[in-house]
């Protein structure tokens, strides 16, 4: 009988030490840090690491982390996208309050270069609303822009860019593609040349040029 009450304490014992350790492992693994699941090395084949062949855990492949770089490098260009784009406006911007206290034509964007084919033109207004000019995209690296008002009397000049000339419809006026004078007709001056900037695919009116011969 004694022996028998000495093996019930002697088990009551161990259950209650066995008790304190599970406790004991249940709050270490409490306090140990959750994996972060972009950090978690996963096979390609999606099978547990105890399964891979040794060399592929000697050398794991991180598929989630570089999924996560990727993100990770791909916002940092978007932001760094945004912000070179908002410089470049306010660059503009002030660059144009500092031509406007000259009295100096805005930088304005007139238009796409890849909506401009090669040979074709279209007509955009500068410096004002009611200033319109013409720009041609005479070869792949060469643009060239007029104010569409011809010197003699205000008709709109129409390019031929295969004849190498604008012509006026009104009085037979003829410009010269290239350089804009008169070599034909009545106009007695060079139509007034736009100058230009081309910012990646970005073209800008920059300022007019006008000339008498």
């Amino acid at each position: 009988m004694k022996l028998t009450q000495l093996d019930h304490e002697e088990s009551k014992n161990a259950s209650e030490a066995d008790g304190d350790e599970a406790t004991g492992a249940n709050s270490s693994n409490a306090d140990l840090p959750l994996h972060d699941p972009e950090q978690i090395t996963r096979p390609p084949d999606g099978r547990s690491m105890h399964s891979q062949p040794q060399w592929r855990k000697d050398f794991p492949i991180d598929w989630p982390q570089d999924h996560y770089v990727a993100r990770r490098d791909f916002a940092k260009f978007m932001v760094l996208t945004s912000a070179a784009f908002v410089i470049g406006q306010l660059w503009i911007g002030m660059q144009n309050i500092w031509r406007n206290h000259r009295g100096t034509p805005p930088i304005r964007k007139v238009a796409s270069l890849s909506a401009l084919s090669v040979g074709g033109s279209l007509v955009f207004q500068y410096p004002g609303p009611h200033d319109d000019c013409i720009l041609m995209r005479v070869a792949s690296d060469k643009l060239l822009a007029y104010s569409q008002k011809c010197t003699h009397l205000s008709c709109a000049v129409v390019p031929r860019i295969e004849e190498g000339v604008l012509r006026c419809p009104c009085h037979e006026g003829v410009f010269d593609l290239y350089t804009g004078r008169g070599i034909a007709g009545p106009p007695p001056r060079p139509l007034p040349r736009i100058m230009l900037d081309v910012r990646g695919d970005e073209v800008y009116a920059t300022g007019i040029e006008r000339r008498t011969v």
